[in-house]
């Protein structure tokens, strides 16, 4: 009879469990995987603020479970588990019951509102893709009222925006909602002056995690550049509709509070025995991430995991390392094999604020503001390889630069969409003059016989004529480099014939591709190399500039329409992520 193994929660740590069942698992072990979620998309917590800030869509925030688990053995279940049976190994939700072998409780965290009086009535979570949209549509409806408002008092509250707490998420919401509003103030004819953005800290300093440096600079960042007042030492004590009250006796008039303060374990543990629980209801782990019921173990932001520094933080590679833990540990269990304890690595922290300032500190080394929010994107990308492979990456870069909401370099004019279908003349007339240069080529014997030269004494680099007749192609002018012509005359011309083959190839596979659509975007990137060593070689040549252009129009998917690139990309990324699912293939660079 199989094991069944129910993994609660499709968060980064529940996805992290299921994927490494998937892999790690034998025949042998002969496993069942459940993963149940009330959702039926797993949330990118890491990019909520983007979607408050109206930076990304919706769609950049979410990843849709079936594509994570597909051609995977882990079964999908949507439902929301109110009690957890631990002595009966059973899970209940309102209308099911799912019974367990082994369970891994990775139900993720929820907002904790400490008991301050109409915090949780009045204020705006930012802790689920709903709360991202709330706040987004509450900002939205606040400039709009706020235009046609004339009780200047009334628009001052309206123009109030408050983020409560001052750590990674709330300095991070901060920004997004900064920077947003620069052109809500333009779309609604309001003067920036009149909008108010503070941030709200009960401890003498934001992101308190960081090192003093890297926190200077992110207020000087908040403060100068962004225009956001920064109140520190200033704990929320009441929450009124229109209205915060602080310890000091302060009042600030708001509509807005965005509430990112503090977190607990999700409610799946409000029933679970106190004795079970630590700080912030957290699930005591041992060090296999196990609780104190052998065949039950608790993994990401919902466990309370103990280091020689304490209580292991709130992160996404924490959430990952202790899933990866449990899940190993539960085969070594089912194999009768030792258990490994786990020895977290965490090896740093970011933190962007919008999309032009990061800082991060990575293995001890802090970056530079713009590796900073290059290092972001990276990790970014490095998760959703992990768990979607190159469509989620290619899904990553549309949302983040190409139809970035609020422009990632130049604003929004660049993020314009067009049809593919305009590009399809340049696109074919690119793919026939590769196709005529290839041909012309052959015609010229250029796979029969070596007809690349150095530059002749006259400087004259183009086709020319030896003295015994023979007809050759200078290959270096007095346009080119010394690099380039040292490479030329010791590489190039010495095995001239198999480099007239290449580049005849080359010139030719360039024009099928184009005219069938084939890889339109290397194509691109070949043709841009190819035009580069031409250009290196004998100089700009006026007549092939459209090359260049051209080139970088084909980078912008022009294969998807009318060519083989429309069934043939998303055909190779179904297939690589069958291969990866299935382990077919080891990727010793991501794993």
């Amino acid at each position: 009879m199989s094991k069944k193994i129910v993994i609660l929660g499709a968060g980064y740590a529940g996805v992290e469990a299921a994927l490494t069942l998937q892999k790690k698992k034998r025949e042998s072990d002969n496993i069942e995987i459940l993963l149940i979620d009330k959702n039926s998309y797993h949330t990118l917590m890491t990019e909520l603020h983007q979607v408050a800030g109206n930076r990304i869509s919706e769609d950049g925030a979410i990843v849709p479970l079936r594509d994570i688990f597909k051609y995977t053995d882990v079964k999908l279940i949507k439902d929301e588990i109110v009690t957890i049976d631990f002595e009966g190994n059973r899970l209940a939700s309102k209308t099911a019951e799912y019974g367990f072998d082994y369970l891994i409780i990775a139900g993720g965290s929820e907002p904790n509102y400490y008991g301050i009086p109409g915090l949780k009535e009045n204020s705006f979570p930012l802790w689920s893709l709903k709360d991202a949209e709330n706040i987004r549509e509450h900002i939205k409806e606040c400039f709009w009222a706020a235009s046609q408002e004339e009780d200047q008092e009334r628009v001052s509250s309206l123009l109030t925006f408050v983020v409560g707490g001052g750590g990674f998420t709330g300095v991070e919401v901060m920004g997004e909602v900064a920077h947003w509003v620069k052109s809500l103030c333009r779309e609604y004819g309001i003067s920036r002056t009149k909008v108010r953005l503070v941030l709200v800290e009960a401890l003498p300093n934001i992101l308190s995690i960081l090192d003093p440096k890297s926190i200077a600079k992110v207020v000087n960042y908040l403060t100068d550049t962004l225009k956001v007042e920064i109140l520190r030492n200033s704990a929320i004590t009441r929450l009124n509709p229109d209205s915060v009250e602080l310890k000091s006796g302060r009042k600030i008039s708001t509509n807005t509070l965005i509430w990112t303060a503090g977190i607990k374990a999700s409610c799946v543990t409000d029933d679970i025995n106190d004795a079970m629980k630590g700080k912030g209801c957290r699930i005591i782990v041992d060090e296999y991430t196990r609780t104190k019921y052998p065949n039950v173990y608790a993994a990401g932001d919902i466990a309370a995991f103990m280091t020689k520094d304490g209580l292991l933080p709130d992160l996404v590679e924490a959430a990952v390392q202790t899933a990866k833990t449990a899940a190993k540990n539960i085969l070594a269990d089912i194999r009768n094999k030792q258990k490994r304890a786990l020895e977290p690595k965490l090896h740093g922290v970011m933190i962007s604020v919008g999309g032009h300032f990061a800082v991060a500190d990575i293995m001890g080394y802090k970056l530079p503001r713009c590796l900073a929010i290059w290092m972001k994107h990276l990790v970014n990308i490095h998760y959703l390889f992990g768990i979607g492979g190159f469509e989620l990456i290619s899904k990553y870069i549309k949302h983040e630069f190409l139809y970035n909401r609020q422009g990632f370099v130049t604003g929004r004019n660049y993020s314009a969409k067009i049809l593919a279908l305009w590009v399809i003349p340049l696109r074919l007339f690119l793919g026939y003059s590769w196709l005529t240069e290839g041909v012309g080529k052959i015609k010229e014997g250029w796979l029969l016989k070596p007809l690349l030269a150095g530059m002749a004494t006259d400087a004259n680099s183009s086709a020319s004529v030896t003295d015994t007749g023979e007809k050759v192609f200078r290959i270096i002018s007095e346009n080119t480099p010394q690099w380039y012509a040292w490479i030329v005359n010791h590489l190039v011309i010495p095995n001239a014939l198999i480099f007239q083959i290449i580049i005849v190839l080359t010139e030719i596979g360039l024009g099928l591709a184009f005219i069938t659509g084939t890889f339109s975007f290397i194509a691109g990137l070949v043709s841009l190399g190819l035009i580069l060593n031409f250009t290196l070689s004998t100089g700009f040549q006026e007549s092939n500039w459209w090359f260049i252009t051209g080139a970088i129009c084909m980078m912008g998917g022009a294969g998807r329409a009318y060519g083989v690139d429309h069934y043939l990309i998303p055909y190779l990324m179904r297939l690589w992520r069958y291969y990866i699912r299935n382990n077919k293939i080891k990727l010793l660079l991501f794993h």
